[in-house]
């Protein structure tokens, strides 16, 4: 959603770090650039203002006490970082739960934001943390919202209160009083409750939230927002604080190609902060949301704690202990194991969304959007074609093998020996890095956190190859017998 918003942001500070000594009119003019792309993504003409004002006065600030170079640059994108943060909302904030079970939470928004999808991913979000979720429908009105809501607890493996049909049938604060009441009962500790939304703020709508948040008495109100919407959805965020008042804001359609602009006045123009933010279809997609981790992908820094964090889940913790105890006992990275982490890396996403995630993404654009991602399907099913022998030791694929590979996989035998070359070189990389190798081609340090630190001579410790360690080149040896005799007696 930020990628033309990013790319802005990147090329100002290109520009800036192009110059050496900055003066307070290079200052000026990259305020210009930042002024101009924020209002081109719809962000809020007077949270631009102040965004800007800030950041030229710290910046200009900041030219009086540093030297010229790269330094200056820095300092200044350093400002910009700290006041995207904070106009994002600073950190990340947690549901309060309440003190005695069950845990309320409501969820209010206009019709098409979302929200009957996103009760279901927020309840999965609980369900893995531990808890007990229940979703409760109290959306009676639009056509199909109850049994929408059944379909997605069901998939979620998340239990639904549904009492009434819906379609225009029943009581919606009778249901989400009886929700509670059978959330106790059935000793569920995480309530939320789906509420009406309608095309736009009005009366009837705005009264039906007031009489289900009087009747149960929520620990929190979450307003679901489209982040598609632009300026619209913060005009509607301020008319239910006015009217119903709400305790966060949960983002939706994060992975959309609108401009973003909501994402960026919402906390500003409100006062509340952005708690959950969806980023994709799949009931997965969906978590807390860190200001800092938005701040850092909108300036091309990537979001590799995101990226960690999703790896953590992917990769369950006994296959990954499974992995290191076979590395350290120097047994081969089989296709076995490469077929695993295949199914591992599916669960995180697509391979665009991953790469997405890494720093400097937005410099690899072309090559992410180019991606091919049945390419990793058809990889898979050549592994998948191979027999269990056959994964463990790919030495033993001959020509015939290979070709019943390739008509079992339903590829070309070119593809099966290009799949078995790669794996072979991508094995031997392996080995160099377990005993300690920096393998040719690859910088040293790479994949080390800054300030981390190995033993020297070990993979990652090395700051240039150390000659001295290396063993000695041997000699060409002379064609002549007798001078060959001689040179190995010396």
């Amino acid at each position: 959603m930020f990628e033309s918003l990013g790319n802005r942001f990147s090329n100002a500070f290109a520009s800036l770090r192009s110059r050496g000594k900055l003066s307070n009119s290079d200052i000026s003019n990259v305020c210009q650039e930042i002024r101009q792309a924020l209002l081109d993504a719809d962000v809020a003409l007077s949270v631009v203002e102040g965004f800007v004002s800030r950041i030229e006065v710290e910046a200009k600030a900041a030219l009086v006490d540093l030297q010229a170079g790269s330094n200056q640059a820095q300092a200044i994108f350093e400002i910009v970082n700290q006041a995207l943060v904070e106009l994002l909302g600073s950190q990340a904030r947690r549901v309060r739960l309440a003190k005695v079970a069950p845990t309320v939470i409501m969820l209010a928004g206009l019709q098409g934001a979302g929200k009957t999808t996103l009760a279901g991913k927020l309840a999965k979000y609980f369900a893995d943390l531990g808890d007990t979720p229940i979703l409760v429908a109290s959306d009676l009105q639009r056509p199909n919202a109850v049994t929408q809501l059944q379909v997605v607890g069901q998939n979620a493996g998340i239990p639904v209160f549904a009492p009434q049909p819906g379609n225009g049938v029943g009581n919606p604060v009778e249901v989400a009083r009886e929700g509670i009441a059978f959330a106790k009962a059935k000793l569920h500790n995480i309530v939320i409750v789906d509420t009406a939304g309608r095309l736009g703020v009005d009366e009837e709508l705005m009264q039906e939230a007031k009489d289900i948040r009087d009747a149960i008495s929520p620990d929190e109100i979450l307003f679901v927002v489209d982040a598609m919407t632009g300026q619209d959805a913060v005009r509607t965020a301020q008319a239910f604080q006015d009217g119903v008042g709400f305790d966060g804001v949960v983002l939706t359609k994060l992975d959309g190609d609108a401009r973003g602009g909501a994402a960026l006045s919402i906390v500003t123009q409100t006062g509340k902060p952005i708690m959950f933010a969806s980023t994709g279809e799949k009931l997965a997609d969906f978590d807390l949301f860190h200001p800092d981790r938005m701040a850092s992908r909108i300036l091309g820094m990537g979001d590799v704690a995101t990226l960690a964090e999703q790896a953590k889940k992917a990769f369950s913790g006994e296959g990954a202990a499974k992995m290191e105890e076979k590395f350290a006992r120097g047994d081969d990275f089989t296709l076995e194991d490469f077929l695993e982490q295949i199914a591992a890396m599916s669960k995180m996403g697509s391979m665009g969304k991953i790469l997405g995630m890494l720093p400097g993404a937005g410099a690899m654009k072309k090559q992410i959007e180019n991606f091919d991602e049945s390419e990793i399907v058809r990889t898979k099913a050549i592994v998948q074609s191979m027999t269990p022998a056959e994964r463990r030791d790919p030495k033993v694929l001959n020509g015939s093998r290979r070709a019943r590979i390739a008509a079992g996989s339903g590829r070309q035998v070119s593809e099966v020996n290009s799949l078995v070359e790669r794996f072979t070189g991508a094995q031997k990389m392996m080995k160099q890095m377990r005993n300690g190798k920096v393998p040719a081609g690859m910088p040293a340090g790479m994949g080390l956190p800054p300030g981390a630190a190995l033993p020297p001579g070990s993979f990652g410790g090395m700051s240039a190859p150390n000659k001295g360690n290396q063993p000695p080149k041997k000699k060409s040896r002379s064609g002549n017998p007798a001078k060959r005799a001689l040179e190995e007696q010396g």
